[in-house]
């Protein structure tokens, strides 16, 4: 799965840390999202929607 999440994170000026603090997972997880080693729960996608004020799809997309 593709996503937009390091655009989005680095819009903000947030570091992986904040948005791991802010998502309540670990800054690890979000560097294995980015790169895409790892597809979020659905639970935290919604969270990660919910921080950026946006639409899952918005985030995520299928390869």
């Amino acid at each position: 799965m593709q996503n937009s999440l390091t655009t989005l994170r680095k819009e903000r000026g947030m570091t992986q840390a904040d948005l791991g603090t802010l998502a309540g997972v670990s800054r690890q997880t979000i560097v294995s999202i980015e790169k895409g080693h790892f597809d979020p729960s659905l639970p935290l996608a919604f969270r990660l929607a919910e921080i950026f004020e946006c639409r899952i799809e918005d985030i995520f997309t299928p390869d």
